[in-house]
């Protein structure tokens, strides 16, 4: 015997198909951001984290292409300030914008996003430095692409997120690739959170 569902069982699983997001994250690094956001729990969502060793607008290029492919709620891209040209780092944040992309960056690395966990931070830091200030906040040796990274700083999450907010609103006038530190990383960290019901 078939049984029929009732209207307000229909209504109920439209309304959390509608709910639920999808995500493609397309990172600069192959291992430590996909490391990363590989951990988020987002129950019900779909999280799909590519890590394409390309840089800044070849990454951007290679999300849209992504893109176009699948059927995504919100497509983030994830890269760094670097030392890549200025022309490079700003052609990628405008050309993720008009392609309906969103970007997570970080001036100078990832890293600053790690640091932030422990502390406010708004000195300007090269790549060098960060291994040296993570490890001792660590009390153990950090090594790029550690796979324990967020379960280490998961704790400390509403803590990285009120600083990385105090960081980027020091900037009146808000300039990506002169702003060092600064990092976006918290707006991706914040809509991941925001599905993870």
């Amino acid at each position: 015997m078939t049984r029929s569902r009732s209207p307000k069982s229909f209504t109920r699983r439209k309304d959390f198909k509608q709910t639920r997001k999808s995500f493609l994250i397309v990172c600069e690094g192959e291992k430590t951001e996909p490391n990363y956001f590989g951990k988020f729990r987002v129950r019900g969502r779909t999280v799909d984290v590519r890590g394409i060793g390309a840089n800044t607008d070849s990454l951007v290029r290679a999300a849209i292409k992504l893109k176009a492919k699948g059927s995504y709620d919100r497509v983030w891209c994830v890269f760094d300030r670097d030392s890549f040209p200025v022309a490079n780092f700003n052609s990628a944040i405008a050309l993720a914008a008009a392609n309906g992309i969103e970007v997570a960056y970080s001036n100078e690395a990832f890293e600053i996003w790690y640091l932030l966990h422990f502390n406010y931070h708004d000195s300007g830091t090269g790549r060098a430095l960060y291994e040296e200030m993570l490890t001792k906040r660590l009390g153990s040796k950090y090594f790029k692409n550690d796979p324990d990274m967020f379960d280490k700083l998961v704790s400390m999450l509403p803590t990285a997120i009120k600083n990385a907010e105090a960081l980027m609103s020091s900037y009146p006038n808000p300039s990506p690739v002169n702003d060092n530190p600064s990092t976006t990383v918290y707006k991706l960290v914040k809509a991941l959170l925001e599905n993870s019901g």
